[in-house]
């Protein structure tokens, strides 16, 4: 009797797709400078992610509902710039200090997630168009840092925000280790828990979820929230680690975003994708960017390479997946 061979299953092994040219990439880079794939170049690399990779976090959930969230990237530069302006100020800005120094993470926190149930609110509820919600969001919070700040760039950094860009645990930065905890844990509930599995299902068929007895505006409006949180985290890292707020901080980071998630097998039309391949997907773009600096390429060539690539990796990704990427 003939017998016929198990198939191999595409969902075992997509999330690790990325892992062989994230090890080409070290490998280039090593023959280019040895120093590449030190532990102190990695362990840059992974600091230099940390802030961003937030922003990619947040993505990966917003997509799996099946919405998209373009003001992430505005929500990552006003979260921690309305804080430090209301709990430090600046000379040049005014000393709007009614707060104090240990309310700015607490702060930053709240505007974020202020941002995401207003989101929320409009999408689910008003039934507004998520898409251009969240790109009227994008601009508005853009603007509103602006007025806040008069365009000057904040430059007075409490202790706490520095010491989350900045700080060191058994040689460990602290941004690292926030970014992987909290990417584990995307992974852990996604995977294992009631509520990850509601996430997928929503974005896979909303109206089957509802029929299903899955409250699925609770779900997009809490995923909403969550994403804003965690994009206000993202930000109070990237100030901690620059000591400032710029008006264009996040400027220009979702396409980034969006391509790490796609990059790392993330539908955007909802349903499918995981926290693991995000997060290979920003680590290669970081890595390529890293490797294109060490190889002496210039600054005004770095976005012509980096959409190439990002071209490049996804066409890679396409033809080993067999799926299309919609």
């Amino acid at each position: 009797m003939a017998t016929t061979r198990p198939r191999l299953r595409w969902g075992a092994f997509r999330d690790f797709l990325l892992v062989p040219p994230i090890l080409l990439v070290l490998v280039v880079g090593y023959f280019i400078n040895a120093n590449f794939v030190s532990r102190d170049n990695l362990t840059n690399v992974l600091t230099t992610m940390s802030g961003i990779s937030l922003i990619v976090l947040a993505e990966v959930l917003v997509l799996l509902v099946g919405r998209m969230d373009l003001s992430l990237e505005s929500t990552f530069g006003l979260a921690p710039g309305v804080a430090i302006w209301a709990t430090m100020g600046t000379a040049k800005v005014g000393a709007y200090t009614w707060t104090s120094p240990w309310m700015t993470i607490p702060l930053a926190l709240l505007v974020g997630l202020a941002v995401g149930a207003v989101n929320g609110v409009l999408i689910v509820r008003f039934g507004l168009n998520g898409f251009i919600v969240t790109l009227a969001m994008l601009i508005a919070l853009r603007g509103l840092l602006t007025f806040l700040t008069s365009g000057f760039t904040l430059t007075k950094i409490p202790d706490s925000v520095e010491w989350l860009g900045n700080a060191r645990t058994l040689g460990v930065p602290i941004n690292v280790l926030i970014c992987l905890a909290l990417f584990a844990i995307g992974y852990l509930i996604l995977r294992y828990t009631t509520a990850g599995r509601a996430l997928y299902a929503v974005g896979g068929n909303e109206a089957a979820a509802r029929a299903a007895g899955i409250r699925t505006d609770r779900v997009v409006i809490t995923v909403l929230v969550v994403a804003g949180a965690l994009a206000a985290i993202g930000g109070l890292i990237y100030s901690g680690q620059f000591a400032s707020v710029q008006v264009s901080q996040g400027d220009g980071m979702i396409f980034n975003v969006f391509a790490a998630c796609v990059i790392g097998g993330v539908a955007l039309n909802g349903g499918r994708g995981s926290v693991l391949g995000a997060f290979f997907g920003i680590l290669v773009l970081t890595l390529i960017q890293k490797l294109l600096s060490y190889g002496g390429v210039s600054a005004d060539s770095l976005k012509f390479i980096n959409g190439a690539l990002i071209l490049v990796a996804l066409i890679i990704t396409r033809l080993a997946s067999g799926r299309r990427q919609e």
